[in-house]
């Protein structure tokens, strides 16, 4: 086995993609796995062979086109990479588009997380196996909590929830959207591998995980899509809760060093909830605001007064276990920082984007 080798499925998007530089930098080699299904799912807007190209200037990263649901081809290269770490960020990521393809959304993140499981197990049961799940697997249960409505948001009103929702919420008896059923199998799955096998595995239920290397679509990718339609003056649609609904922002890089951190020192079968919690949270209200003044261009928007099935009306990460267990980690970039870095970004991409 080389005992430097992490195997990252989904490595051209946008959490994938910093795992693979992230632990490049840390002194591994790179097996990468993914076979732009983005594109499939989102058409040309969501094509990552940008990000490819990126990750083959790495000398030591490898890439393999195959589908996380081709099972042959994940157990047969699993044996033959036998890796030190596993990443899996893999998946149909769209809360929408799920709906429209509900096979491949559960093929693919229900089956295909099984498969990489399986594939670990039988190969590299010890390796660290790091999921990255949603926050989706809560279903609408946060909305049942009381909220107060402020100016330009919403806000949880029990003194309880001040810090977030933790990992003790209930994922039970709710409205999860077809894609969340489908993440709630693979988190279940993940961490029944590490109870019942005893493998060092955990689930990452990420808020709002964004970045410069984001490709924001409509149907995914909230603020990279939200700073693309600023830059060209295209019109952005907001569905519902009069724009006040509220999400935690985390930077990506800030995702994949909790990940190395886990790596570094794994338990069994955890879950954490992984955003940026209250201190990165906005609305899409706020959103707008802080990115007019960093572009200096208003924005465009238009209401639609139905929101998305199964949507939070507030939702923010609290962060308290993943301190408490991971003390030398915590939120290094905050929202304004993070803004300013994908406007920066997304002029270089405008012409592939348009």
């Amino acid at each position: 086995m080389n005992e430097k080798r992490v195997l990252v499925t989904g490595s051209c998007g946008l959490i994938g993609s910093e795992v693979c530089h992230h632990f490049h930098e840390a002194g591994y080699s790179v097996t990468g796995l993914d076979n732009n299904q983005r594109a499939v799912f989102f058409g040309p807007e969501g094509d990552t062979s940008w990000s490819l190209e990126r990750l083959r200037k790495l000398p030591r990263y490898e890439h393999h086109a195959i589908d996380i649901r081709d099972r042959d081809g994940i157990i047969r290269l699993m044996e033959t990479a036998r890796p030190a770490v596993i990443v899996h960020t893999a998946a149909q990521p769209s809360h929408d588009r799920a709906a429209q393809i509900a096979f491949d959304d559960f093929d693919t993140n229900a089956v295909g997380t099984l498969n990489i499981l399986e594939a670990a197990r039988r190969w590299t049961p010890e390796s660290p196996f790091i999921h990255m799940s949603t926050n989706k697997v809560y279903g609408d249960g946060p909305n049942a909590l009381a909220m107060t409505e402020k100016e330009t948001r919403w806000d949880f009103t029990d003194a309880e929830y001040q810090r977030g929702i933790a990992e003790t919420f209930s994922i039970d008896q709710s409205l999860h959207s077809v894609f969340g059923a489908s993440k709630v199998a693979a988190d279940i799955m993940v961490q029944e591998y590490g109870r019942y096998f005893g493998m060092p595995t955990c689930a990452l239920r990420g808020g709002c995980l964004t970045g410069p290397n984001h490709a924001g679509v409509e149907l995914h990718g909230f603020l990279s899509y939200l700073v693309r339609c600023n830059l060209i003056g295209k019109e952005y649609k907001v569905f519902g809760y009069k724009g006040k609904q509220v999400r935690d922002n985390i930077h990506s890089e800030d995702v994949v060093r909790f990940m190395l951190a886990f790596a570094e020192k794994p338990r069994c079968g955890e879950v954490y909830n992984l955003g940026g919690g209250f201190d990165n949270s906005c609305s899409i209200l706020e959103a707008f605001a802080m990115v007019a003044e960093i572009t200096g261009r208003e924005q465009i928007w238009t209401y639609v007064d139905t929101s998305r099935v199964g949507d939070h009306i507030c939702y923010y990460s609290n962060l308290t276990k993943m301190k408490a267990h991971y003390p030398e980690w915590g939120i290094t970039r905050s929202l304004q920082q993070t803004l300013a870095e994908i406007v920066a970004s997304w002029p270089s991409r405008l012409s592939v984007a348009q």
